[in-house]
Formats: C-alpha cells, sequence, structure tokens
C-alpha cells in the first residue's frame, strides 16, 4: 500500500499541475514529461504518474501512445460541444436548485457570492489570481449544488473544468479583463433570491456563451499540437 507521504506528495503534485494547466501557465498542448517533472517536484515517477492518470480522468490532460501525456489540447469544435452541454446541464441545475433549495442553500450562495465580490480577479503582476478562480468555481457550484442531483453536477463540474483550459488563454484573458463578470455574478445571485428559474436558466447560457465567443472571436482554432 502506498505510504502516507507518498500520498502527500502525490496529492501535491496533482493540486499544482491541476491550478497551472486552469490558469493556462501551462499551455493547451503542452507536453507533460515525467523526468522533467519529477525533477521539478523531486518525486519519483511513479507519482507523476499517478497524477497525470488523475488529470486525464478530469479531461485536463490526454495521454497518447508511445507520448506519454499533453495538456489537453483544444479546438473550436470541441469548445462548441463543450458549451452546448453545458448550457443545456447547468440550466437545468440551476431550475432544479431554486426549485428544490432550502434556506441553508440560498445562505451558502449568497456566501459563496460575498466571497466572489471581495476577491480580486488579478494579481498586481497582471496573472489570474488562484483565489478568485477558487471563489468563482465555488460560486458557480454552490448555486447548482441546490439542485441535488450529484450525477448532473459531476457532469456540470467536469464539464465547467474542461472549459477552463479555454478560459485562461492568452486571448481570452484579454478580452475577459474587459467584461463586467462581477455584474454577470450579481444578476445570477439576484435571480436565485427571486427565485426566477427561467431568468436564472437564462443568465447561466449566457454567462458560459459569452466566454465561449471570447475564445472563437480572440484565436484561430489550432491544428494538431506538433
Amino acid at each position: 500500500m502506498p505510504s502516507h507521504t507518498s500520498t502527500t506528495r502525490s496529492e501535491h503534485v496533482y493540486e499544482s499541475l491541476r491550478r497551472e494547466i486552469l490558469c493556462g501557465t501551462l499551455p493547451p498542448g503542452s507536453r507533460l514529461r515525467f523526468v522533467d517533472l519529477a525533477d521539478r517536484f523531486t518525486v519519483s515517477q511513479s507519482i507523476i504518474r499517478e497524477a497525470l492518470v488523475r488529470l486525464a480522468e478530469q479531461g485536463l490532460a490526454a495521454a497518447l501512445p508511445q507520448q506519454g501525456f499533453r495538456v489537453r489540447a483544444l479546438t473550436v469544435a470541441e469548445l462548441r460541444e463543450i458549451t452546448e452541454a453545458r448550457m443545456e446541464i447547468e440550466s437545468l441545475l440551476i431550475r432544479h436548485a431554486i426549485a428544490r433549495g432550502d434556506l441553508e442553500w440560498e445562505s451558502s450562495v449568497i456566501a459563496a457570492h460575498h466571497v466572489l465580490a471581495q476577491t480580486p480577479r488579478m494579481t498586481e503582476s497582471g496573472t489570474v489570481n488562484d483565489a478568485w478562480i477558487g471563489a468563482h468555481e465555488a460560486f458557480h457550484a454552490a448555486a447548482l449544488r441546490g439542485g441535488k442531483n450529484g450525477t448532473l453536477l459531476s457532469v456540470a463540474t467536469s464539464l465547467r473544468e474542461t472549459a477552463s483550459l479555454y478560459r485562461w488563454t492568452p486571448g481570452v484573458r484579454a478580452i475577459e479583463a474587459e467584461r463586467d463578470s462581477a455584474f454577470e455574478h450579481r444578476q445570477i445571485l439576484d435571480a436565485v433570491l427571486e427565485r426566477d428559474e427561467l431568468t436564472a436558466a437564462c443568465l447561466i447560457a449566457q454567462h458560459i456563451q459569452r466566454t465561449t465567443e471570447g475564445f472563437i472571436g480572440s484565436t484561430r482554432a489550432p491544428g494538431p499540437p506538433s
């Protein structure tokens, strides 16, 4: 059985790589070499493999025959499919959440939004703030959790994480910097508090679609990775 130390190291490597992928520090399509990563984190290649397999299971990395792993590559066609699926599933979940959510759920959404609203989106150096990314995901997760359907929530979470690969590409980042996402989140919160299922579902769908439009408008579809 793996030791506690080995498990802790594996978790650290996994969390570090996951954060770098979601923030765009490790660009889509980039190679994830066992030797380089093992040297960087001062761990065995087996620990690196374990972390990369977990990332591949989440759709953030891809295993290539005889070539190891890469950060998942991006295509416009795939993004359109992911967006369509997210719009359908998250719109359904938010409607279920408003219909089924109790006062405790409503309070959790308010609390998550407060943290998001008080967290700077960018750091002083111009990079995406890790704390904001966490707060952003926590707000959306809290809103959807009221739907009380673990299967749908699991699918929605997986699709959201895959979509994050697109969200922080350089071109999208520039467009996102000019976007009033704080207003969009406030609108979603207001619809939740008003228990307005239709408006909340429309706002969630629009919120997702805007990010997709930003990616498509900022870059051409990339070819196969070299």
